[in-house]
């Protein structure tokens, strides 16, 4: 018996959540639609009864209860095989019959629904994909879930499960498929035509399919995928329920703020719908759905948006470490939110540089972050953007995501700071930056020691210092000149950058503020003396090899500020 007047018949699979499945069996019973619910056996009877009550009345909807459905079992195949057929048996009129669950929601009105559908009375609406070409299965078996014996639950005997697995593996079992079936699976939420659904039915073969699919893993989502490829004269290969899964195979839940997002997928239903949705459930079960014009279901717009969520949520926002995924290393999409400048040397070069800087580029300039007694946020500020705060100790609980959630924090604005030998200097932050892409670092080596040069290099704490500063900053330059080095890097040695303070400045303020013109430099500390110092230090053994070829017995000559034709 085929054909049908275009009615479309309900299957609603339930077992949690009964007062909305209620809801919306009366929303499809009152647009024309008869409904057969299957209740899991393990429903409690009072709960039961309760459905019962808030469904008395309604004429076209029957309750059946009697499979007991868990997670992947034969019994989802058996309730679904038998409210089916209720509703073929009892309701000639309908044409399609459209499986569900309890936690579905139609997302547009019944009644564009039943007309789509009748437009298309030939058409079985079921992804069904062959084995042989899945992609996208979780869990590890695809083919084998039919060639092989699954006696025991995934959920429930997990460790059984995979010994079981592992056992038939090693013994070579295969199962043979029955003639002529072509295993494929797919989304167990279809929408299949009154020909069809009779066709799977009333097979001759029916009692040897069933015997082989009861011990097919996931029965519900192979069964009818695999017999409709057998009965159907046409199939689109698709569910006209939304029904997203992550890349664990755990569904998506919808909520209240998936409003709009739902509203946009132009999908006939989805689930899961969060039972506490209230403003899905008032929406979507009331006529504001219907002031949508008509237009036939776009999947792929929501598909779109989801995998550009999921990829978010496996891979992360770039430079964003939160407490949900600890970072790994080496994994992330990008170390930093945005580009950075860390200046090694200049504020030490240039009294106020700082300040000269915040003004040229128009950008707030922080001073020395990593100094040891606290943090120098621009403008001496105590909290900074997230609530950052100047404590040295706080800071240097994990000095490298002190730096990530600065500049998170600050997304929009390019952060400059300054870093120098005697702050608290860490190798492994140094080497986060050094990787880092977004990351820029200039440095003119040396410079650190024109704060010294009033001291006495013979004292054994001034030896020590230069000693210690000289250390740090050699380990730094070969950090940034290492092959796996990723930032933006500039190197100058003092005497290198006193050849053409100009230009080398210039090239500096380039990368920081690459639209702006460089104004005129800001006035340099006095170098006088500073040759007999560099000399001094020489002479006690501590040779200052990162100053460069610096000139030990005079100051240089007046600097040229004037910026080259």
């Amino acid at each position: 018996m085929s054909g049908g007047s275009g009615r479309l018949g309900i299957v609603m699979l339930c077992h949690t959540a009964l007062e909305r499945a209620a809801e919306v069996a009366r929303f499809w019973a009152s647009a024309g639609c008869p409904v057969a619910i299957h209740l899991d056996r393990a429903v409690p009877a009072a709960e039961a009864a309760g459905l019962r009550r808030a469904l008395e009345g309604m004429e076209s909807v029957r309750i059946l209860q009697r499979h007991r459905c868990r997670w992947g079992s034969w019994g989802l195949v058996a309730a679904t095989q038998e409210a089916s057929a209720l509703l073929l048996r009892e309701f000639p009129q309908v044409g399609h019959v459209c499986l569900t669950s309890g936690s579905c929601l139609p997302l547009r009105p019944v009644a564009e629904m039943t007309a789509w559908l009748a437009a298309r009375p030939d058409t079985d609406f079921i992804e069904s994909v062959a084995v042989a070409d899945l992609a996208w299965t979780v869990g590890g078996l695809s083919g084998e879930r039919f060639t092989l014996w699954f006696p025991f639950d995934w959920r429930r005997q997990r460790w059984l499960f995979d010994r079981c697995v592992d056992l038939q593996r090693s013994l070579r079992v295969a199962r043979e498929v029955p003639r002529p079936l072509q295993p494929h699976l797919g989304s167990q939420w279809w929408c299949l035509s009154r020909a069809t659904l009779e066709a799977i039915l009333n097979d001759p073969k029916r009692r040897r399919y069933e015997r082989f699919f009861r011990h097919v893993w996931i029965p519900d989502e192979a069964y009818f995928q695999t017999l409709a490829r057998l009965h159907s004269p046409r199939i689109e290969s698709c569910s006209l329920t939304l029904s997203k899964f992550d890349r664990n195979g755990r569904p998506h839940l919808f909520y209240d703020d998936h409003l709009q997002l739902l509203r946009r997928s132009d999908c006939f239903l989805a689930r899961k719908i969060w039972p506490q949705a209230e403003r899905l459930y008032d929406f979507f079960l009331t006529d504001k759905a219907a002031q949508a014009r008509p237009v036939d279901p776009q999947p792929g717009r929501i598909q779109q948006h989801f995998a550009r969520a999921e990829r978010q949520r496996e891979h992360g926002r770039a430079g964003l470490y939160m407490q949900s995924r600890f970072p790994r290393d080496d994994l992330e999409r990008g170390r930093t939110a945005a580009p950075y400048s860390v200046l090694w040397g200049p504020s030490a070069l240039y009294p106020g540089f700082e300040r000269w800087l915040s003004d040229a580029a128009a950008l707030r300039v922080h001073g020395h972050l990593y100094a040891r007694d606290r943090v120098r946020f621009a403008g001496g500020a105590r909290v900074y953007n997230g609530a950052l705060s100047d404590s040295a100790a706080l800071r240097d609980y994990n000095p490298r995501m002190f730096l990530t959630n600065l500049i998170w924090n600050t997304r929009g604005e390019r952060q400059c700071f300054q870093y120098g030998p005697f702050d608290a200097t860490d190798g492994a932050l140094e080497w986060f930056i050094v990787t880092d892409p977004n990351a820029h670092v200039a440095v003119i080596s040396g410079a650190w020691a024109l704060g010294l040069a009033g001291e006495d290099p013979a004292q054994g704490e001034v030896r020590h210092r230069l000693a210690a500063a000289q250390k740090a900053e050699l380990a730094l330059i070969e950090r940034l000149r290492s092959p796996q080095t990723r930032a933006q890097v500039q190197i100058w040695s003092l005497a290198e950058y006193l050849e053409a303070p100009a230009e080398n400045l210039a090239q500096v303020f380039a990368m920081i503020a690459p639209q702006r013109t460089l104004p005129a430099p800001p006035g340099m500390v006095s170098l006088d003396g500073f040759g007999g110092f560099v000399a001094r230090v020489r002479d006690v053994g501590l040779p200052l090899v990162t100053l460069g070829d610096y000139p030990v017995d005079s100051a240089p000559g007046p600097v040229d500020w004037r910026m080259g034709e």
